[in-house]
């Protein structure tokens, strides 16, 4: 299977991708951590993200884009892959078109996990008290939902006209939300 996951930042998709990769037996490849490893690290990469990353603003797409076409060319994601995180804007839908294209590959399903904005800035609010996230300041996150509005929702209606779109509620425990993706990713793959 080859996925991708959505929904704005706190929805739960870090959460839901351990989940699928497991499942699935894929690999989950988030941008988010490889942004945060090169940060710990100080790498080039992780320089030039930070800016970016303390504004609540995403990461220039040549970056980004060489990042997961190198990770997409790995051996591990043979059987396929899940991807959180990107694509994020119109362009990188494009970029990520033809990359498949040229591994001559398909995507299979978007998943998109809906949540209450208010629910996204408590959860959001609590992880950085409990991980000691310097950069999920109240401000931070709520610039983060605009960008995600502003972005990244546009691309919900390009992949439901694709006919890859799976909406997924993704209020309440996480094992209820686990259950209505199981649900939703098995009637793809039998499709």
């Amino acid at each position: 299977m080859r996925l991708i996951i959505m929904g704005p930042p706190g929805a739960g998709k870090g959460t839901q991708a351990t989940f699928i990769a497991t499942t699935w037996g894929i690999p989950a490849i988030s941008t988010g951590d490889i942004f945060r490893a090169n940060l710990a690290q100080g790498t080039p990469l992780g320089l030039e993200a930070r800016g970016y990353m303390e504004a609540g603003e995403y990461v220039p797409d040549s970056v980004t884009n060489s990042m997961v076409r190198n990770r997409l060319l790995e051996a591990d994601t043979t059987p396929g892959f899940l991807l959180d995180g990107y694509p994020r804007t119109l362009a990188q839908v494009a970029e990520l078109d033809s990359m498949l294209a040229d591994a001559g590959q398909h995507l299979d399903c978007v998943v998109v996990l809906t949540v209450d904005a208010e629910e996204i800035v408590q959860r959001l609010l609590a992880r950085a008290v409990k991980e000691g996230r310097a950069d999920d300041t109240e401000e931070v996150i709520r610039r983060r939902q605009e960008v995600y509005a502003e972005q990244t929702e546009p691309l919900i209606e390009v992949y439901r006209e694709r006919r890859l779109l799976c909406e997924v509620d993704g209020m309440g425990e996480v094992d209820e939300v686990t259950s209505r993706i199981s649900d939703a990713l098995t009637q793809v793959s039998e499709a």
